[in-house]
Parts: C-alpha cells; structure tokens; sequence
C-alpha cells in the first residue's frame, strides 16, 4: 500500500503542468540597424538569457512595424507589451521626460539618486507604464551641418538662411532660442532630406551618424555637446502587474546592468566614432569658450521651460517641476 501511495504521489508531481512561460511583445523607434537599436536588441537578449524557461520577450521590429512616433501610445494602449523609445517623444503625455533631456547625471547615477524612482513614478501614473530603464545614457547630441557653420559678433551661432531639420527633443532649444524655422522629419526620412537638400542642419547623438549613412552628406560637427540621450524602455502597467515576481525581478536586474553596461560601450565607442567620421572628412567646429557655455546653458534653459509650461497645466505640476529640475538638473 504504501508503494502504491507513493507511486500515486509521484505521478500527481510529474501530471501538475509547468508555469506558463511569459510571453512579452516589444519594439523599437528606430530602424535595427541603428546603434540604439542594436543596443535595445542586445538588452533583449541579455534577458531572454537570464529568463529562459520564466519569460520571452519577442521583438515585433522596428518603426516599419509601429511608426516610431506612435509606439509609445501602443504600449500604454497594450497593442504591444513592451518599448524601446526616446522620451521626448511622449513628453506632451510625461512632461517629466525634459528633465532627462536637459539631465546632467546619467541612468546609474539616477538609480542611485532616486531620480530613476521618482521619474518611474511620473511615467505610471501619467501614462500607464513601468519605465523600466534609462538605457544608453551619458550620450550628447550635436549640430551636424552639410556645410560651414556661422557666428555672429559675439561668437554665438547664426542659423538663420539654413534649413534645419526638427524633432520633439529639441524644437524648443531650435525655434525659441537660436530662432530656426524648422522641417519637423523623423530619423528614416533624413538620409533622402539630405539627398535632396531639404535638410542642412540637423541634431543628432555624438554616435550613430554612420549607421543612418548621413556622413555622406553632413561634414561639418558642431562642438560642445548638449542635452542628453533619453532612450528606455517601458512596460504597459497592466501587462507588468501581470507577470511572474520572477519575470519582474530578472527583467528589473537585467536592466540595471544593461544601463551600466550601455554606458561604458557607447562611450568608448564614441570616440571610435569621432576619429572615424574625421578620417572620412567631417570636421568638428568648436565654439569660442562663452559662446559655448551660453549655447549649453540655453539648450537646458528653454527644455526646462517647455517642462514648465506642460507641467502647470496640471495640478501637481509646480511640485513636480521644482522636484525634477533638481533630481537631474545642474548639481543633482
């Protein structure tokens, strides 16, 4: 009897079905073979790794399978699980996101601060999602010119007569600042922009020029650097209330690393890059020292004042404003 009992027992054991695998949807704003892209389907795999036999993540693609500008809304929505997209691009909807534009700390040091915490915050209850992490940070952006670059008296830059090329990141420095009539164009249709001569100036991260091929036609690199990469990934609420603790606690360890490791890749492979695009005949053009430090400090100023202006239109939003300007801003 007591054979048969136990042969019962262990029957029931192997008869009780495994947990049910996780199965989690993402994409990407940017085309794969943007660096940033490569960056999120490295993450991807990372997790996929440390997940096996708890969760899947399946990548849907790019912006050919979501239009870049609408992916976030897709995941707030649950058309899709998971994002990986630049923040600026749903500020209107998380204002909070112009406090990473115009950041001077980078994701493990926002961990560290609780600025990550408090920006996860903002993004859930804002919009519906968990941010998981502030992938690739500690990168800048820069003017990319087709042609000579012009100052005025005072060594401040002279846009005007060229035709400039705009995105959410950083209409508000363009327009209110150095007074740009911008060509609003997402990052696929530049390269024929250039082609064409629709585009002469545009921002863009210190890497990645080469990936898009826009080399061929921006020669001329603006220094110094301004603003911040705001690249993360979220995570429709519903869909990360629904997963394993198990699934939560890999994705939220991977993710960490990722933002460690991401950092240092992309900084050394900025300067790959920048010895690369001089041999291939793109020339840094440096602004005279004041001139340069205006120019920084106004890039922050005039995204902090689109932060501001969204921000009290809601009714926490002095609040939220004064505290994130001083989780990430000058000093954090």
């Amino acid at each position: 009897m007591k054979r048969l009992l136990a042969s019962v027992a262990v029957a029931v054991v192997f008869a009780q079905p495994a947990a049910a695998l996780d199965r989690i949807t993402a994409t990407h704003a940017f085309p794969k073979n943007f660096v940033y892209s490569q960056s999120f389907l490295e993450f991807v795999r990372k997790a996929n790794a440390a997940g096996k036999g708890v969760f899947e993540i399946s990548v849907r693609g790019g912006p050919e399978a979501i239009p870049m500008m609408e992916q976030a809304n897709a995941a707030r929505n649950g058309v899709v699980d998971m994002v990986y997209s630049a923040c600026s691009f749903y500020a209107a909807t998380v204002p909070e996101c112009d406090a990473i534009v115009a950041s001077t700390i980078d994701g493990p040091k926002a961990r560290k601060s609780g600025a990550y915490d408090a920006f996860n915050q903002a993004h859930q209850k804002r919009m519906g999602v968990q941010y998981l992490g502030w992938f690739d940070s500690g990168i800048q952006f820069h003017l990319w010119s087709t042609k000579e670059f012009k100052f005025d008296s005072k060594g401040d830059l002279d846009i005007r007569g060229f035709k400039v090329r705009g995105n959410p990141i950083y209409n508000a420095f363009l327009t209110n600042y150095l007074g740009a009539q911008v060509i609003t164009l997402n990052s696929p249709e530049m390269y024929t922009a250039l082609e064409r001569g629709t585009v002469e100036i545009s921002p863009w991260t210190s890497i990645g020029l080469m990936d898009a091929q826009w080399d061929k036609y921006l020669k001329y690199r603006l220094d110094p650097g301004f603003f911040s990469t705001d690249l993360g990934v979220i995570v429709n609420q519903q869909k990360w209330n629904a997963l394993s603790p198990k699934t939560r606690e890999i994705l939220q360890r991977v993710s960490i690393e990722h933002e460690r490791s991401s950092l240092k890749a992309l900084g050394e492979l900025k300067e790959k890059e920048f010895a690369e695009l001089a041999r291939r005949g793109v020339k840094a053009q440096a602004m005279a020292p004041e001139a340069g430090q205006r120019f920084v400090d106004a890039a922050r100023k005039y995204t902090y004042q689109r932060m501001k202006e969204r921000l009290d239109k809601l009714p926490d939003g002095p609040a939220s404003y004064e505290r994130f300007v001083k989780l990430f801003g000058p000093g954090a």
